[in-house]
This record gives C-alpha cells, structure tokens and sequence, in this order.
C-alpha cells in the first residue's frame, strides 16, 4: 500500500492497541499497516504463524512501532482466550477489528454442511467469540475502545452463490447494530464497513478462480475501477481514531456506488453457469484450499 495516501496526521493513533483479526493477508494487512503507520501498537491474528511473522517483520521494518503475530484459530474460543490473555499481559486492547473471513461462491445446493460451517465458523461465530471476550475484559475494567467488523454490501440484499457468508456477514451486522446500544453505555463503539471489489489473492482464488471470473470485471463499477487499499485503509483510520468518537453503530459501504448499480453480488455473473462450469470451479477451489492447508503445516 502506498501509505503516502493516507490522509491523517502522524502520530494520530499513538497509545492505541489493536487486534485485527486475519491480518496477516489481504485486507487486514493493509488496515494493519496503516493502524501501525499512524503510531498503533498493532496486534494481528489468523491460522499460519509464519505468514503472521513474514507480515510482521515486513511493516515492522517498514514503519517501526511495534507489531506482533499470534497464532490462533478463531473458531476456538479456548485459543482466543489464550491470545486475549497473552496480549492483555502488557495491557488492554483498544479496538479490535473483525477482519478474518472465508468464502467460495457454490450454488447453495450443492453446499454440505461442513462447508456452510466451514465459513460460518470463521465469519459469524469466530467473530462474536473475539468480541465477547474482549468486550467481556473491557467492561469489568471499566475501560473504552472501538470494535470494527467488514462485512459486504450483501448484508443489504443477500448474497447468490455465496449464502453462508451472506448470513455470517448479516449476522455481523446485527451484532454491530445491537452491541451499538446495548454497549454504548460502556464506552464500546461498533462499526462496520461493507466494501466493494479489493482484489486480494484469497478473493482472486474463491471467488473467481482463474482471476478471471465475470464476478469481478471493474466494468461493472459505475466509476470503471476497483477499490484501491489505502481507500478502505483511510476508512478504518477513521472509525478507530479519536475523531469518530460519536459514530457508533454505522455500517459504511464504500464500493464506488456497485450496490446502487447491480446489487454488488454475484447474481447476475453466475446465473447462467452450467453444470462443466461449476465442476471446474470447484476443482479449482479445492486446490487453493489444499494449498493453503498445507501452508499451515509448515
């Protein structure tokens, strides 16, 4: 990310601490950076602890500041217990970021089970459990701080061909709406944003497999591109920072007006796929997760 564009001053999060959650890749390393850019003590979490250390080591030699890597799989409330405590042990967290995500497209009937938990375990479940523990902590100590979860803008309208992290991402934007009120009282703030097209390699791999999947074509957007990082970043610096202290319970789509245009789903994209097709892509998929399985292992 080109952290020239950023547009707040240096310093502007000084003595802030926070977790992102899956920000050892793609968004949450970019949100990462910016926190860290901007004076953060920087926390980030997801399954593969030398991907976390390459992240890590990358922005801390980039920007200084301090950076660390913890190894935990977020569907385990026992493990974010554990990583919770680790942190708290040289102070409270200050915000949390809801970034760690998982989806595929799939037409929903050919979806088992164990692929709906497979997202919603991450997306819907892991997510609370992070939040319920660090709200839990933040409460009993009478302390302040601001939780951000990203969503899609398919909270709005539902999500075709991708139903488990349409309900997940919903289910998220419930809790940020309900915790808003219902936590507002502690000095807890809930936002959310819903993004557009941030092309990242996990998106690139699952939901249009190849790279090239109509599902992502930037013509689709009414202003001809994709998001670019620092724009998604400048937002997230803006619901953690100081300055925001009175917005709570917001979801903020920022998608180049995709939702206005065609939903911001895969509808349109998928519809007419046939049966060699969505054989194809699952193959395809398969092999990415198998790929990333193994990146666990090592």
């Amino acid at each position: 990310m080109d952290t020239s564009r950023l547009m707040f001053r240096e310093g502007l999060m000084e003595g802030e601490r926070i977790l992102v959650t899956g920000g050892g890749t793609g968004l949450g390393k970019e949100m990462a950076e910016a926190f860290l850019k901007l004076g953060a003590e920087v926390h980030i979490c997801g399954r593969r602890q030398g991907k976390l250390d390459e992240a890590a080591k990358e922005l801390g030699e980039r920007h200084g500041g301090k950076i660390v890597g913890h190894a935990c799989d977020i569907r385990d409330p026992d493990a974010i217990h554990a990583m919770v405590d680790a942190i708290w042990d040289s102070g409270p967290l200050t915000g949390v970021v809801n970034n760690a995500a998982g989806n595929f497209i799939s037409r929903t009937e050919d979806l088992s089970v164990n692929g709906f938990n497979a997202i919603s375990d991450i997306v819907f479940r892991g997510s609370f459990y992070v939040t319920l523990d660090v709200g839990k902590r933040l409460i009993e100590e009478g302390r302040k701080a601001s939780f951000l979860s990203i969503l899609t803008t398919w909270i709005w309208n539902g999500g075709p061909f991708v139903v488990p992290s349409a309900m997940s991402k919903a289910g998220l934007n419930a809790m940020t709406q309900s915790l808003a009120v219902e936590w507002g009282r502690y000095g807890l703030r809930f936002n959310a944003i819903a993004p557009g097209l941030f092309p990242t390699d996990g998106m690139s791999a699952r939901l249009s497999p190849g790279g090239g999947g109509g599902n992502s074509h930037d013509d689709m957007n009414p202003m001809g591109r994709h998001g670019e990082m620092h724009e998604i970043a400048n937002l997230a610096v803006f619901l953690m920072g100081p300055g925001a202290a009175w917005v709570n319970g917001q979801t903020i789509a920022i998608d180049g007006g995709g939702f206005q245009a065609h939903g911001g789903n895969f509808y349109t994209a998928l519809k007419d796929m046939g049966d060699e097709q969505w054989e194809a892509m699952r193959a395809m998929i398969k092999g990415t997760n198998a790929k990333d399985k193994a990146d666990r292992s090592t």
